[in-house]
């Protein structure tokens, strides 16, 4: 009689926890349009969130710690003419964040700390070059300020967004329409997926697909019988990729091990509503104090639910097996090495005594975004040549009008001044 051998693992007992009623995000209507992305997208200083809006498109940007009920006044990113599709924070400024939109653009924002007081209308820089509208973006992990977008115009184009301008464009890989986009971890490389069920490799500096075909999987996991979209949500530093179903009520998750059957389902965590999006946190945002391994923004129809995933401990010490290093905030390349070719792996930071953010340099577009061809329509602008020349016409006319103001007050000063001494000489001479 065999004994059956229990595969050794610290993460066969993860545990999702959702949160109090009162750390949860109250009264905010999600978008409701017809979409496969998160709609959310966390870091460890805002959720945003894709709401819905008349008369174009907007997200939500709310301080973590901003909880409760959600003032229905509270002032939003809006500067795209049509629904917002996707937004993505940067991972190397947690005060920058692009969305992509049905109106074909990309716009980059800088978040202020604080909540504004009306509206956001004005990106930092506004990115056109799809002829459709852009359903997917998503950060380079390395290099700073290369953003890749994704539309329905079967084209992906990487955005130098320092000075707004298209580095690669990659327009005759996909036949149809692309449903995701996943970098790997030092940005050398990215992987899609697409409506012709082709799986795609990609160089992107050598503008060619390395691998597409793959002849068998290496495992295969049967989940439901749904034909919801999955959101698959991977943490390298666990080996663990969590498959959250939309419009379904679950988190599935499974470990990732280097040897067959490569992967073993740990645990579903599960809720009584169904979920129209989720976001992930940074393993950086995470609290360490209480061995959490995983975060989730679960999107209701009129709320945002945290999820917590606990491997429960019973010391309180920093545990090291949960935390290796990660990767931080401080980019290892600049996007003109990356371009050249260069890669480099992630610069890691240590959670021993939690993330402390540094303080974020303000995100700056240098040169005029050479698309930009055709004066901005509506709400949209975008930084040029041509405005700052505008800029400058106009403060010369100002100064110019100060100075012919200043005349006229002087020389009304002048004049009050002898009419005042010629009443006083004549009030003098009648006593």
């Amino acid at each position: 009689m065999s004994r059956r051998v229990v595969r050794q693992s610290k993460f066969r007992h993860v545990f999702g926890q959702p949160v109090k009623a009162d750390q949860m995000y109250e009264d905010i209507r999600v978008s409701k349009v017809t979409w496969d992305s998160s709609f959310c997208a966390v870091n460890p200083k805002f959720v945003a969130i894709i709401v819905e809006s008349g008369g174009g498109g907007a997200f939500m940007v709310l301080p973590l710690h901003k909880t409760g009920r959600v003032d229905k006044n509270i002032p939003l990113v809006a500067g795209h003419t049509a629904p917002v599709l996707d937004i993505d924070w940067c991972p190397h400024n947690d005060n920058v964040i692009a969305s992509a939109s049905e109106d074909t653009t990309v716009m980059v924002w800088q978040i202020p700390d604080y909540i504004p007081t009306r509206n956001m209308t004005e990106p930092i820089v506004t990115l056109e070059g799809h002829s459709k509208r852009v359903g997917i973006l998503t950060w380079h992990p390395t290099a700073r300020n290369i953003l890749l977008s994704a539309g329905g115009d079967n084209v992906i184009i990487l955005w130098n967004v320092g000075t707004g301008e298209a580095l690669l464009t990659l327009d005759d890989l996909h036949t149809d329409l692309i449903y995701n986009v996943c970098w790997n971890h030092n940005g050398s490389l990215f992987v899609t997926t697409c409506k012709d069920k082709h799986l795609r490799i990609i160089d992107p500096r050598k503008r060619l697909v390395v691998a597409k075909n793959f002849e068998e999987p290496i495992a295969l996991q049967e989940m439901d019988t749904s034909n919801g979209v999955l959101l698959p949500f991977y943490d390298p530093d666990s080996s663990i990729v969590y498959l959250c179903g939309k419009g379904d009520s679950s988190i599935r998750y499974f470990e990732i091990t280097d040897e067959a059957p490569y992967v073993h389902y740990l645990n579903t965590f599960s809720s009584k509503e169904p979920q129209r999006g989720m976001g992930f946190m940074p393993k950086r945002g995470l609290d360490v104090s209480k061995c959490e391994i995983a975060r989730f923004f679960k999107l209701h129809e009129r709320k945002c639910e945290p999820i917590v995933m606990i491997v429960p401990r019973k010391s309180d010490l920093f545990q090291d097996d949960l935390y290796p290093d990660t990767p931080g905030p401080e980019p290892a390349l600049e996007a003109d090495e990356w371009l050249s070719g260069k890669d480099a792996e992630p610069i890691l930071v240590s959670l021993r005594d939690g993330y402390v953010p540094v303080k974020n340099r303000e995100l700056k577009v240098t040169k005029k975004n050479i698309l930009d061809s055709r004066p901005p329509v509506g709400p949209r602008r975008s930084q040029s040549t041509c405005d700052s020349n505008f800029s400058r016409l106009a403060l010369e006319e100002l100064l110019e009008d100060i100075r012919s103001l200043r005349q006229t007050v002087q020389a009304h000063e002048k004049r009050i001044s002898d009419l005042e001494n010629k009443l006083c000489q004549f009030t003098n001479g009648t006593d």
